[in-house]
């Protein structure tokens, strides 16, 4: 983790085009993911958006602890090789499938979510936002990653979960803001 962590440094200080540097959470943003990943009820983990592996590496260690798997999608080839190493280097291939692609093409496919974590294109969230709470078990987390820092862009994605009737949601300010939603029992 540290690696990653002296490399989104470098990167955000040396003025790397905001297309390729790692952009991912800070260490108390991934140990907030972490204890919520490992405390949501069963099914599968879902990461969308996973740069260089670095919040999936949070999300992992989770998904050991409560035995069960992690899905995480990235569409940019270099973050996929590096998220790619990182998993390897770090022991957790076992828990996580890397999928290298657009989580557009891919959510269709998978089953009931436990938890999932949204880290993405800003732009996307709304679309992710409708394909993936459907799919939330009763009691499923859905966390949403900049929601503060982007509230200009994210505003309105944010309004809607907070309005939504299925879901109990609030803003944690904790690193960039992130969206805290967990699915109602019944909705």
């Amino acid at each position: 983790m540290r690696e990653l962590e002296e490399i989104d440094s470098r990167d955000r200080g040396d003025g790397t085009s905001h297309g390729t540097r790692l952009k991912q959470v800070p260490a108390e943003t991934g140990r907030m993911l972490a204890i919520l990943a490992a405390s949501a009820p069963p099914g599968l983990c879902v990461e969308i958006g996973t740069s260089g592996g670095y919040s999936g590496l949070w999300l992992a260690m989770a998904c050991r602890q409560s035995g069960r798997r992690m899905v995480t999608f990235e569409i940019l080839p270099g973050k996929v090789s590096l998220a790619a190493e990182t998993f390897g280097r770090a022991g957790v291939t076992d828990v996580v499938e890397l999928v290298a692609g657009n989580a557009f093409d891919h959510l269709p496919g998978i089953g009931e979510i436990g938890f999932c974590f949204l880290d993405a294109e800003k732009e996307d969230y709304p679309g992710y936002y409708a394909m993936v709470v459907p799919k939330l078990v009763p009691g499923g987390i859905l966390t949403a990653d900049n929601v503060i820092s982007h509230a200009g862009v994210l505003g309105d994605f944010t309004r809607t979960a907070l309005d939504d009737p299925a879901l109990d949601s609030t803003v944690v300010p904790v690193g960039s803001g992130v969206l805290l939603c967990r699915k109602r029992e019944t909705a």
